[in-house]
């Protein structure tokens, strides 16, 4: 849609809004004029010929008159900026296109918006095998609908994410138990090759029969190699692939927490 044509359609749902509510032009100006007497600003007032306008596509409101239409409407803000197309909730996905060069503390969660329709695990039931490492998919039963910006960043259309079960020291501490991982199905060759150090060296998640595992891992004499860190209390272990070993695919990120909170 056109920029005229979202202005038209914008404008149009704003109306039907305001006579949805039973609210006519002269009775939003006259709250309104309340509001900007609170605020002591006349940019909250909202005369009716200015707002016929809006409605008939003319104008676009300005950030303190969305302000006053949210009030007077009974929405929230960030519902009458989506109207003309601008979506509070991408904010946090968007500020990651873009980076800084120095070490920063992120601006917390508490005064911004958070979207209405994400999930993330809320409670953990008895039959719920957590301690084994698994992918999100098949763990939908513990997921609830409480909203948190953070998972905006998931990228649910383009990779696969997995849960490094709290019984699973396989690549502890550089993946530690209860950590969440991306993973990248485009990626799954395990080629022979050197590396620098042990941060390059690729991780995999691999699906074996009825159990994921995530590691370093080696292709030899029709084995699947599962290759722990360094440090670990797990030893190698070896499949036949792929009869009994699938790569999921590359692991290309991952949260975890590096210490318990006080």
């Amino acid at each position: 849609m056109d920029a005229d044509g979202l202005t038209r359609s914008s404008g149009a749902k704003l109306k039907q809004l305001r006579e949805r509510l039973g609210l006519t032009l002269r009775e939003v100006e006259a709250r309104s004029r309340t509001l900007a007497a609170e605020k002591k600003s006349q940019d909250y007032f909202v005369s009716r010929g200015w707002l016929n306008n809006v409605e008939n596509s003319s104008l676009t409101p300005s950030i303190y008159k969305i302000y006053s239409l949210g009030v007077i409407y009974q929405e929230n803000w960030s519902d009458i900026l989506s109207i003309f197309g601008l979506r509070v909730a991408e904010i946090s996905r968007d500020q990651t296109l873009f980076g800084f060069p120095n070490t920063r503390l992120v601006t917390t969660l508490g005064e911004q918006e958070i979207p209405a329709d994400l999930v993330v695990p809320v409670r953990a039931r008895d039959d719920l095998q957590l301690e084994k490492t698994n992918l999100l998919t098949r763990l939908r039963e513990i997921w609830g609908e409480i909203p948190v910006s953070l998972l905006q960043h998931l990228d649910l259309k383009k990779f696969v994410y997995g849960y490094v079960g709290l019984r699973d020291f396989t690549m502890h501490p550089l993946v530690r138990p209860g950590s969440f991982v991306q993973i990248d199905e485009s990626q799954r060759k395990i080629r022979p090759a050197t590396w620098q150090n042990e941060f390059e060296r690729p991780i995999f998640f691999i699906e074996l029969r009825g159990a994921f595992v995530c590691s370093w891992c080696e292709i030899k004499d029709g084995h699947l190699l599962s290759i722990p860190y360094s440090t670990s209390p797990c030893e190698i272990r070896r499949f036949p692939y792929p009869r009994e070993a699938e790569v999921v695919g590359r692991v290309i990120g991952i949260t975890m927490r590096i210490a318990e909170a006080g």
